[in-house]
């Protein structure tokens, strides 16, 4: 809620300076703004900008109650493809789970990487091959990945997503391998895939709290 906390300090602002103070662009905080107003917790005003609305102050305790859940508390089932796996794998992943990004694990189911759609997007436009492509050439590589622990809290989730400009986080923690005596500094830095948390995960979170018990 770090947008409704920005929107009650410094109200009336514009879509462009709340991106600016949170460190990211116009375009990657409209859809967060769209799902606020709806739910009531803003309002906006044509060239004028954005107001607390009816359920800001209302549900501001609910809303701090909710950020400090921890992630393992809220989070879903991860999508996982090996980095083995095809693009044409990926695809049909994407379509089949209604995912925008998908987990690369290797084959020790460890996380490997992440792929997005726009991932998919650039190897296939104009690449007769692609289908036949695999995921470890295309996606994103950890530790090059933004990633979430289970005892993080939400707020720290979304914190993470609108930092990133991204709309889902892996869950990882570290792998059991670290615990053998022997183990090597690249076995006990491995981390293992247990959850996913996205915007939606987010949404329905703050939507569920709403609803009559």
């Amino acid at each position: 809620m770090e947008i409704v906390e920005l929107i009650r300090i410094h109200a009336p602002i514009t879509g462009e300076q709340i991106a600016e103070r949170l460190g990211a662009t116009r375009p990657t905080i409209r859809s967060d703004l769209g799902l606020l107003v709806m739910l009531g917790y803003i309002d906006a005003k044509p060239k004028v900008g954005y107001f607390p609305g009816r359920n800001s102050m209302k549900e501001r305790s609910e809303a701090e109650s909710i950020a400090g859940l921890k992630v393992r508390d809220v989070m879903g089932l991860p999508v996982v493809l090996r980095e083995t796996a095809s693009v044409s794998d990926a695809v049909v992943a994407l379509f089949l789970e209604n995912v925008g990004s998908l987990v690369v694990v290797d084959s020790a189911n460890m996380l490997a990487g992440i792929v997005s759609r726009k991932d998919l997007l650039k190897v296939t436009l104009g690449n007769a091959q692609a289908a036949s492509v695999l995921l470890g050439m295309v996606m994103t590589r950890y530790p090059n990945v933004v990633t979430v622990s289970p005892d993080d809290t939400v707020r720290e989730a979304l914190r993470k997503m609108i930092a990133h400009e991204v709309d889902g986080l892996p869950v990882v923690q570290p792998a059991n391998a670290g615990e053998e005596s022997g183990a090597s500094e690249a076995s006990a830095s491995k981390l293992e895939v247990v959850g996913r948390m996205t915007k939606t995960t987010l949404a329905k979170l703050v939507f569920d709290r709403m609803e009559p018990q």
